[in-house]
């Protein structure tokens, strides 16, 4: 409570709040404003379909097919490319990441027009895949018709990357975190109002067992939505801290040493090693959707669906049901959660800074042994962190899979889920850091008074 009260006195805060709020209204607006010349049929995505994830990343604009519908989407795939491209594969972006702020701009200038590049394709794919799907419905199939739909999603997703840009100068958080957060926490109370229906409501003239049942299952529903809550935030905030020690020399020359810590996360890689993951496993389908003529329903897809099983032969001409899809989406976001955490934290970089700036760690040698050390340790945590990440994602899939909850519009978890407790703990580290900042300026005015 008392943080509440401090929140609303900072002024500082209080605008950057409202700034926010303005800033998903604005978003929210254009969301809800259907491309022009597009019929869009009545469908639902599943969170495990070919068009899910982009639905999750753009805040669920795709869902309405609005002018709205890429979202961030194409910007974070170019982020990631060029990040992936900074790490000593293209020596004119290696270069561009050890120059500071002037790199940093340059960077963000490439990733960009990079974005621009991207949008076109991706805009284009998305029309003519759920086009052939029977998503939507075009006015007519000419090539102007397309080029005019195509520069309206670019314009959007060029529009939606501008405000994020507003909301992190401006606002609370990191603006593309933000928005994909909104789209979520929208769904939220739709989610728990159907769950509600489901188990409590439509049993309320069904008899007194039938309604203490009901209430049972919606009870446990929602403190089971709690405990995953409080899971998810626990891994995100979990880290192992490194002792660090730092050599060097006062100005009156005397040598002095200074403690501290290397924080490794537990999950490092965030919810990208998701996002990567899903984006393989979607391929398949989109580009047998893009190709006209091919068979979407084709049975050698359902490999690459985490929510189907695919049945196998088995002896006495019996078959069994393999959740192969599943198992490949396991697999790819533990393989893509080291690989990603190892790009984040690089042990060799960091060793060779240790030795420019005069830092080790206690008994541990430098160079070398300080590298493998540190590769060590974070590996070992990764491995925890790669674990729960899978868990967490793939709960949503198993719930639905073993028939715990009838459908996944219900199910818990998921990558929505890390997605609003990492934005959740990096909004509430902003507020605090603004309050402290306050704080400590008070102090400093009150000593000089």
């Amino acid at each position: 409570m008392k943080k509440f009260v401090s929140i609303f006195k900072n002024k500082e805060v209080v605008n950057r709040i409202f700034f926010t709020i303005m800033i998903l209204f604005i978003f929210r607006i254009g969301a809800a404003i259907t491309v022009p010349n597009v019929t869009v049929q009545n469908f639902n995505f599943s969170d495990n379909n070919a068009f899910g994830l982009m639905n999750l990343l753009g805040g669920g604009a795709l869902q309405s097919f609005s002018v709205f519908a890429l979202g961030v989407s194409p910007y974070i795939t170019a982020s990631i490319i060029v990040q992936l491209l900074s790490m000593d594969v293209l020596p004119a972006l290696t270069e561009l990441s050890e120059q500071g702020d002037y790199g940093r701009k340059k960077s963000e200038m490439a990733t960009r027009y990079l974005t621009l590049l991207l949008g076109a394709v991706q805009a284009y794919g998305v029309v003519k895949t759920m086009e052939n799907s029977s998503y939507i419905t075009l006015a007519d199939s000419s090539f102007w018709t397309y080029a005019y739909i195509v520069t309206i999603l670019m314009a959007g997703s060029m529009l939606v990357m501008w405000l994020g840009d507003q909301i992190t100068v401006k606002g609370l958080g990191n603006g593309v975190s933000v928005i994909i957060f909104a789209g979520i926490v929208r769904s939220l109370p739709i989610q728990i109002g159907t769950a509600y229906t489901q188990w409590l409501s439509e049993k309320l003239g069904q008899g007194a067992a039938q309604v203490l049942k009901g209430s049972l299952q919606f009870g446990i529903y929602l403190l089971s939505f709690v405990l995953i809550v409080a899971f998810v935030t626990f891994v995100e905030k979990s880290k192992r801290k490194i002792p660090v020690q730092h050599a060097g020399k006062s100005g009156s020359g005397q040598k002095y040493s200074q403690a501290s810590f290397l924080p490794i996360k537990i999950n490092s890689a965030g919810v990208i090693p998701v996002i990567f993951a899903s984006s393989i496993m979607m391929a398949p389908s989109v580009i047998a959707s893009f190709i006209s003529g091919a068979d979407t329903t084709a049975e050698w897809l359902d490999i690459f669906s985490s929510s189907d099983t695919v049945t196998m032969p088995w002896f006495n001409n019996q078959t069994w049901e393999m959740p192969w899809g599943l198992l490949i989406y396991l697999v790819l976001t533990v393989l893509f959660t080291f690989f990603y955490a190892n790009l984040q934290i690089n042990p060799t970089k960091l060793a060779e800074n240790f030795q420019k700036n005069g830092s080790y760690i206690p008994g541990i040698r430098p160079g070398n042994e300080t590298e493998r050390y540190v590769k060590k340790v974070l590996n070992r945590v990764t491995a925890i962190g790669a674990t729960a990440l899978a868990f967490i994602a793939a709960l949503p899939i198993v719930l639905v899979l073993l028939k715990i909850v009838p459908d996944s519009s219900l199910a818990l978890g998921g990558t929505g889920l890390i997605i609003v407790v990492g934005v959740c703990l990096e909004i509430n580290s902003q507020i605090d850091g603004l309050l402290a900042g306050k704080s400590f300026d008070e102090v400093t005015q009150s000593r000089g008074d």
